[in-house]
């Protein structure tokens, strides 16, 4: 959205009001950011981490206001004391609440959007709703930018746009002129992204910057192993793209003992029947559980009570999840649709190519037939790796690279 305001903020409790907007309208570079799911809400995954830590680590000069739905992913409940309100993380960062359907809201946000001009509009998704209704709100001048930035965050990958191929593709043939009518730049979170956008969009003007994930300067200290079946575990959102079918038919295909735990959000039911139906006719050496959702807070320690993360995803645009596993000292086997593959297969994991049951399979096999002392070396060697990646990963926060490229 566009020409950011300042009218009086909502009280919220706890929050030192007057400090935060004189601090705010002293800043130069205002930004208006729009993400279907924030904090306190958790479903969304990584993007989620990703707002979190720009919000967190804003360089000076920059203030951003973050215009999020009021209510987690798929939740009929909105966020207890915070629909319909801005509230203020620190003195450059506030998240407003929306709730779509209260007019109210929409009028509120619009007076603040439009109090001052703004400098940028960070749209994190393409087919957002959020993302759509900013753009349009800009091409009919009802609010203006100085330039748009747009994130897909893994939307433009091959196998994301087959999910629903027909009506995506029709989407973009009708949108794409837009956004380059108003002269719309497009970030990427790693070059793999940069060339599935160009593929998309042929006339896109990419930003490549990855550097938004909030994890910890040095790895947990890694879990021992313990004697008995190889634990596998797998973190994310139960949909298509994260294939945690794959996943189920590669341990379904071992001949080891193998205890495989699942977390994450059932995000489509219909997918969700599916993996049940393979979990039922598991054969006995395997036992599978589900553990229900996951809190942020809680990735890090989860990860570090497993050998390995089992992780055949169709594609991810950054995949925040192999970091926190690899913090964990977690060893990882993964597709090979990740930016990552190169840390995965130094880190103690493996990159499976070609992505299948039976490859997968065969990975798991070896690994199950290690002793307990090569999963703990593993372990330490994901650990060390992550700690290298880490000290050699510092990139350009991603709105001062916005500011410099979008001028």
């Amino acid at each position: 959205m566009t020409k950011l305001v300042r009218t009086r903020p909502p009280d919220v409790a706890g929050m030192p009001r007057s400090a935060s907007r004189s601090a705010v309208e002293a800043a130069g570079y205002r930004v208006v950011a729009t993400a279907g799911v924030f904090e306190p809400g958790f479903r969304g995954g990584g993007p989620i981490r990703s707002l979190r830590y720009i919000l967190d680590t804003l360089p000076e000069g920059i203030d951003v206001t973050l215009v999020t739905r009021d209510r987690d992913l798929r939740s009929p409940v909105s966020y207890p004391g915070l629909s319909g309100r801005l509230l203020h993380r620190d003195a450059r960062a506030a998240v407003f609440y929306l709730d779509p359907f209260a007019l109210r809201h929409w009028a509120r946000l619009l007076r603040h959007v439009r109090s001052r001009p703004v400098d940028l509009l960070y749209l994190n998704s393409l087919w957002s709703a959020f993302s759509v209704v900013s753009i349009l709100a800009v091409a009919s001048g009802v609010l203006r930018a100085g330039a748009i930035l747009l994130a897909p965050r893994g939307e433009l990958a091959p196998a994301a746009l087959d999910i629903r191929s027909r009506k995506k593709r029709l989407f973009l043939s009708v949108w794409a002129p837009l956004l380059r009518r108003l002269d719309v730049r497009w970030q990427a979170c790693s070059r793999r992204e940069e060339e599935q956008i160009r593929a998309a969009v042929p006339w896109a003007q990419v930003m490549v910057n990855g550097n938004e994930c909030a994890v910890p300067e040095d790895p947990a200290p890694p879990a021992e192993p313990r004697e008995g079946p190889l634990r596998l575990v797998f973190v994310g959102r139960i949909s298509p793209m994260k294939n945690l079918v794959t996943a189920l038919e590669a341990v379904a295909g071992t001949t080891r003992p193998i205890e495989f735990d699942i977390f994450g959000p059932v995000e489509d039911e219909e997918y969700w029947a599916r993996c049940r139906g393979i979990v039922e006719s598991m054969p006995g050496h395997v036992r599978v559980a589900y553990r229900g959702e996951l809190p942020a807070a809680q990735v890090l320690d989860t990860f570090g009570r497993y050998d390995a993360f089992l992780f055949p995803t169709l594609g991810e645009n950054y995949g925040h999840v192999i970091v926190e596993s690899l913090a964990a000292g977690c060893p990882v086997i993964c597709s090979d649709e990740t930016p990552f593959s190169a840390l995965i297969a130094e880190a103690g994991g493996a990159v499976v190519r070609p992505a299948t049951p039976a490859a997968f399979s065969a990975v798991l096999d070896r690994l199950a037939a290690r002793p307990v002392a090569a999963r703990a070396e593993a372990k330490r060697l994901a650990a060390r790796k992550y700690r290298l990646w880490r000290r050699q990963n510092r990139e350009l926060h991603v709105l001062e690279h916005a500011r410099r490229f979008c001028r």
